[in-house]
């Protein structure tokens, strides 16, 4: 179905339109006779239901099929011009569509409206109750469905030109944090879980959280920004409205279903026509930023209830409402400039070894010429298509509207992905938009390869490279600074008094653990001694809010560690010095001997005598406790018990004599140890989240370590 408008709303979008081209003669927004034509933008909606039954249902491990229509699919439109300069941007109701589809339709669509191929901009919202229009796992695509689906979203990019007009644009955003979560939890090292090919390997998947005593915490940040980009015309009637949000599908939908995203654009259309004083028809849109990782039930509640029973109906009002009031407070403008940009990036995939290939072709030669049943057969035959397929190609592309920017990937990007593209863009208002230009399954950034899960998994869904991440978003980074003929902002906490005070207060290092990426932990003091991270930590988590360390628009950020340490060398440290850290301990303190070790000095491998390694104590004694142990001599342990998931403020002196450790703000230390020697000067590396020997390591997060010379 193309939305045509009816003819008496047409006769009155003519007057306005009319009107409207009145206005931008007389005021200069548009330059007819000198060449230069102003910014103007239009907007369609089309039907891509499916129409030939049953067919199959991307969205899930194995395959499965509809036979009817619960909500339909559409793909929605906009089309930009300014000058000689055309885009189009189509949002489609579509798991996943591969890029070879995706050229096929751009071709399609640019013969027939002059629009260049590389300034067509289609992604999917990633419904998993959408025909299958891409393989993926166990369901194969539907090839008459993807012959439409060509035919279709041509024809919305045709109708959306067709109803170019002079238009404004403008930026919104809002927190709509309670509608989504982490769902990406890191499990206990004794609670690992087996992949596919009989590996123990899984330190974190997803819904994990849900039973609190297999998890050490979350293995990211969520991105909370609700960002829109709106379009109306010169009299003020809206256009257009291009949403975003960091959240999976909904799920529990019937298949054929466009999930909340289709809810949400219908929703929002009506709210907005009822606005529009004259009539003009509205589009509303709803794209998909970095979600891999999220979901919207909140697994730190105790009882995690907040979206458990929410209808999706509900859910969908309370995102309409959210939008609603983030426009109240949007500006729009004409503006400067309009642009885009795309760079198709070669990526190898990561093909199994000749085991693990003879082991799947055993497994494909019996399932014969059926498709897979079990999680087995899925991933033994992708291991086939990646080894046939070897390497590929994926696209990138970015817009520039003004101070707007949108940049994209073609892949299930997780929310610290976007994150890094939004935090660092040179334009101060940029929307990233995932499952654009192809759909080439997850893609985590290389330290979440580390902790496994079925998003890391070989296959067609997950199977680029593992450095695929880091090169995608610098890839999207360039493009828009080409855009913006502006660099980068290198991203940074802003240094807050209490910040402040860690660096200048006789600092001979401070981490602030606020690192985006690995494996560089930056030394924010002036001496810059940065550290390394070793495999097993992950960055940008929700940081401590116990100390003024960070402003409202930037909160504080740390580093979880989950089998990897940080080590820096800063040199040999004097007589007498002063360690302050932030601890978070993900680990139930009855689940081994010792629960982990968080600070220690020494030399890779070894405890040499006379340095100190701070930790918590668990089921050998002292179960949840402070703990010091000097070398390898007997631990002394502190009284108070920390609870699990709780910041807490730790401040080790020491000095020629002794050794006092403070937790929080008590006046009175937890361990008060005497020493008896100095420590070796070749002692001289820092170790955080983890002893230096190796054994027991930290499950949780640190912040804030700083190290200062005691005069």
């Amino acid at each position: 179905m193309v939305v045509y408008i009816p003819p008496a709303m047409f006769v009155r979008c003519f007057v306005v339109r009319c009107f409207a081209l009145v206005l931008t003669v007389l005021f200069g927004l548009e330059k007819v006779g000198g060449g230069e034509l102003g910014f103007r933008a239009g907007s369609a909606i089309v039907d891509v239901s499916p129409t030939v039954f049953p067919i199959a249902v991307n969205g899930g491990m194995t395959s499965q099929t509809a036979d009817q229509i619960h909500s339909p699919l559409q793909a929605r439109a906009i089309v930009l011009e300014k000058g000689d300069e055309k885009l189009a941007i189509v949002v489609v109701d579509s798991c996943m569509m591969s890029r070879v589809l995706l050229d096929d339709i751009k071709a399609m669509a640019s013969s027939r409206t002059g629009i260049a191929a590389d300034h067509m901009l289609i992604s999917a919202t990633h419904t998993h109750s959408a025909a299958a229009s891409m393989s993926c796992l166990g369901t194969d695509a539907d090839s008459i469905y993807q012959s439409y689906l060509r035919i279709k979203v041509t024809e919305a990019i045709e109708v959306a030109q067709s109803n170019l007009e002079p238009a404004t644009v403008g930026w919104g955003s809002i927190d709509a944090s309670n509608y989504m979560a982490i769902r990406r939890w890191i499990r206990r090292p004794d609670r690992m879980g087996d992949d596919p090919f009989g590996n123990r390997t899984v330190r974190a998947n997803m819904h994990a959280g849900r039973i609190w005593d297999d998890v050490t915490g979350t293995s990211g940040p969520e991105d909370p920004e609700l960002s829109l980009i709106g379009f109306k015309t010169i009299a003020g009637e809206t256009i257009a409205v291009l949403g975003n949000l960091s959240m999976h599908y909904f799920s529990g939908v019937q298949p054929i279903s466009a999930d909340y995203f289709g809810l949400y654009c219908d929703a929002l259309q009506q709210k907005l026509m009822e606005q529009n004083v004259q009539g003009h028809p509205v589009v509303g849109i709803m794209s998909h930023v970095c979600s891999g990782d999220v979901w919207r039930m909140d697994y730190t509640k105790q009882t995690p209830v907040a979206f458990e029973t929410i209808s999706i109906d509900k859910y969908t009002e309370g995102l309409v409402d959210l939008t609603m009031e983030a426009m109240e407070s949007m500006e729009f403008s004409h503006p400067e400039s309009l642009g885009m940009k795309e760079t198709r990036l070669p990526l190898k995939y990561r093909i199994p070894n000749a085991q693990l290939l003879q082991w799947s072709q055993q497994i494909v030669d019996r399932m014969g010429a059926r498709l897979p049943s079990t999680t087995e057969e899925v991933y033994a035959r992708e291991q086939i298509y990646l080894h046939e397929a070897q390497e590929t190609e994926v696209v990138i592309q970015a817009i520039q509207m003004g101070q707007i920017g949108i940049v994209t990937t073609p892949t299930e990007t997780y929310a610290l992905s976007g994150m890094k593209l939004k935090y660092q863009s040179p334009l101060p208002h940029t929307m990233v938009i995932e499952l654009a230009g192809g759909g080439d399954g997850y893609i985590p950034p290389p330290e979440q390869h580390v902790l496994g899960g079925y998003n890391t998994w070989p296959a067609r869904s997950a199977g680029l490279e593992t450095t695929a991440e880091p090169k995608i978003i610098e890839a999207g980074m360039v493009l828009l600074e080409t855009l913006a003929d502006a660099p980068r902002v290198p991203y940074g906490i802003p240094q807050t008094p209490d910040a402040v005070r860690e660096c200048c207060n006789n600092a001979l290092a401070y981490w602030r653990f606020d690192d985006l990426q690995g494996p560089r932990a930056r030394d924010s003091s002036p001496h810059c001694h940065d550290g390394i991270y070793e495999p097993g930590v992950v960055f940008f988590l929700e940081g401590t809010k116990a100390s003024d360390f960070s402003k409202p628009a930037f909160p504080n950020r740390a580093a979880h560690f989950a089998g990897g340490r940080m080590q820096a060398r800063i040199g040999v440290l004097p007589d007498n010095y002063e360690l302050s850290l932030w601890i978070w301990n993900g680990m139930p303190s009855d689940a081994r001997e010792i629960t982990g070790w968080f600070y220690s000095r020494g030399t890779d491998y070894g405890r040499p005598v006379n340095t100190e390694q701070l930790g918590m104590g668990g089921t050998a004694g002292h179960a949840g406790k402070l703990i010091l142990q000097l070398g390898n001599d007997e631990l002394v342990a502190g009284v108070t018990e920390i609870e699990r998931w709780s910041w807490n403020h730790i401040r080790m002196v020491r000095t020629q004599e002794s050794i006092k450790v403070f937790l929080n703000d008590a006046a009175a230390p937890e361990i008060d140890c005497v020493l008896r020697g100095a420590a070796p000067g070749w002692a001289d590396v820092l170790f955080f989240g983890g002893s230096s020997d190796g054994k027991f390591l930290w499950e949780g997060r640190l912040d804030e370590a700083s190290i200062m010379s005691i005069d």
